[in-house]
């Protein structure tokens, strides 16, 4: 009997690190791209004249989109 429960605890799963990780680097991937897309889109009311964070590039608009 004692056999029987020291293999299920031995077999038990163990807590899946890299997928973990892959959710934590989307993460923030998305908030920096979603940063960067926010700071060069236009501005909402109240946020016309605050500059850009230096960290944040400048993104230039193309005249003729998706050719």
């Amino acid at each position: 009997m004692h056999l029987l429960m020291g293999v299920g605890i031995e077999a038990a799963p163990h807590f899946p690190v890299s997928f973990t990780l892959v959710y934590v680097v989307g993460f923030i991937a998305a908030v920096t791209i979603g940063s960067i897309a926010w700071y060069n889109s236009k501005r909402p009311p109240g946020w016309e004249g605050k500059d850009r964070p230096d960290i944040v590039p400048k993104v230039e608009k193309k005249d003729s989109p998706g050719l």
